[in-house]
């Protein structure tokens, strides 16, 4: 029953640390925004990855915060997480694949859409740059079937 962390657990490990992030957004409708903040990193003895990040709205200084959960079902050999955020009332569940190369950890999940109209299919990604550098990047899903990406943050390490 006790599993034991495997090469995708430990994948997730090179992000653990202290990071600096901004983040900008380009909305469906149109708008943008551009914020800034903190992330920290550490994992649940290597099995879970757990990512807070905290910022202010710069429009009006309001804070939030997030928190990402990532690890590996040893079970059903896929990766699987959550995302929760004090800015929304839902909480996103995440099946995730790692690409060929291990550079970028593609997450899926379904949410309410931008403009209300029902559920819309999302994708978050995580692209390893370097030692001191990571990417992460929502994408969401078009009637057409198109991912069109809305968010890019960048993490630049702080700390281990």
């Amino acid at each position: 029953m006790f599993a034991k962390p495997q090469g995708e657990h430990l994948w997730l490990e090179q992000l653990v640390g202290t990071w600096r992030f901004r983040h900008t957004c380009k909305m469906p409708d149109g708008s943008e925004s551009t914020e800034s903040g903190t992330m920290v990193c550490r994992t649940l003895h290597s099995m879970w990855f757990l990512a807070e990040s905290s910022g202010e709205v710069s429009s009006d200084t309001t804070p939030w915060s997030n928190l990402l959960t990532v690890g590996f079902d040893t079970e059903k050999k896929e990766y699987v997480g959550t995302f929760i955020s004090s800015m929304m009332s839902s909480i996103w569940s995440y099946r995730g694949t790692m690409d060929e190369f291990g550079k970028k950890l593609d997450l899926y999940t379904e949410g309410p859409k931008f403009d209300g109209t029902g559920i819309g299919k999302y994708r978050d990604t995580i692209v390893y740059v370097d030692p001191d550098n990571w990417l992460f990047l929502s994408a969401l899903q078009g009637d057409d079937g198109d991912w069109v990406q809305f968010m890019e943050s960048e993490q630049k390490r702080v700390s281990s």
